[in-house]
């Protein structure tokens, strides 16, 4: 296999691609804040969360179902924060996986990558990484 990349961008490939892995388990596991709530342990993040509690009509009180799961629905996320720090988390997240992909292909393919693109998808990479991060996006 012939690759377009040059050791340098060979290395940027992987590290490249272990970094988009850990922003999307990051974004995915619903660990990012924990406590405890009825006395139970509680635990969720923008997409996740874990223990949480629920209304029980018929016997009108609150009940902590304890297994984790994701929101049933988008306006069920807490607050407009997050729901805008998931939007803004899962397309850095998914602009990270794009280029690293991209990047683990160019070592198995020539002329994929020029230097135009590698500057591009660098560009790319960095956006991606300033909306996981949240810095500078207001969060």
């Amino acid at each position: 296999m012939a690759s377009s990349l040059t050791c340098a961008g060979i290395v940027w490939a992987f590290l490249s691609f272990l970094c988009a892995a850990t922003s999307c388990v990051g974004f995915f596991m619903p660990y990012w804040l924990l406590g405890s709530q009825l006395e139970k342990s509680v635990s969720f993040g923008t997409f996740r969360r874990c223990s949480y509690p629920v209304r029980d009509e018929s016997r009108q009180t609150t009940v902590m179902v304890e297994q984790c799961g994701r929101y049933a629905s988008f306006q069920a996320i807490p607050s407009a924060e997050w729901r805008i720090c998931t939007v803004v988390t899962g397309l850095g997240c998914g602009l990270l996986l794009l280029v690293a992909l991209t990047a683990l292909m160019g070592c198995c393919v020539s002329e994929l990558i020029s230097r135009t693109v590698g500057r591009v998808a660098g560009g790319i990479q960095f956006l991606g990484g300033k909306c996981s991060c949240g810095k500078g996006t207001g969060m």
